[in-house]
């Protein structure tokens, strides 16, 4: 396991990641939802964020991405999850950071635990007007 920055022509791979992922993990959104967010991913938001991956025998299997204080994503392939990829992510990113905030889909109870047990508070009650979903406000700090 090796956490490096990402490569620009690992992208494709990312989003790759990012969709599957978000479709297991967010069954309760619309599919059309994930699909139409994938160029924005790309070309917009993985570019303007810090990310990195995580690589296993040289192959891209998870990445985070941060804007400043803002954990934005983190994702680790379907075929790779439970094994402690997202765990090291996380850990790594903590190192960098005096605190972490972030928002997740209150429907996404694997997330919410997953981010209890690695330190995270629940702070507030939102509401994302794009999925018409309840999201948890979360922080972490040092």
């Amino acid at each position: 396991m090796k956490i490096r920055t990402y490569k620009a022509d690992e992208l494709d791979r990312l989003v790759n990641i990012w969709y599957e992922g978000s479709l297991l993990a967010h069954d309760f959104i619309e599919q059309n939802y994930w699909k139409s967010q994938q160029k924005a991913m790309r070309e917009t938001y993985l570019p303007m964020a810090e990310t990195y991956v995580i690589t296993e025998e040289n192959k891209v299997v998870g990445f985070i991405s941060m804007v400043d204080n803002y954990l934005a994503a983190l994702f680790v392939d379907y075929q790779y999850q439970g094994k402690g990829y997202g765990k090291r992510l996380l850990h790594f990113i903590k190192e960098k950071r005096e605190q972490i905030d972030l928002k997740v889909y209150q429907k996404n109870k694997r997330a919410v635990s997953f981010y209890l047990k690695n330190g995270f508070e629940l702070c507030e009650e939102l509401f994302d007007e794009l999925t018409v979903e309840k999201e948890f406000l979360m922080k972490w700090k040092r």
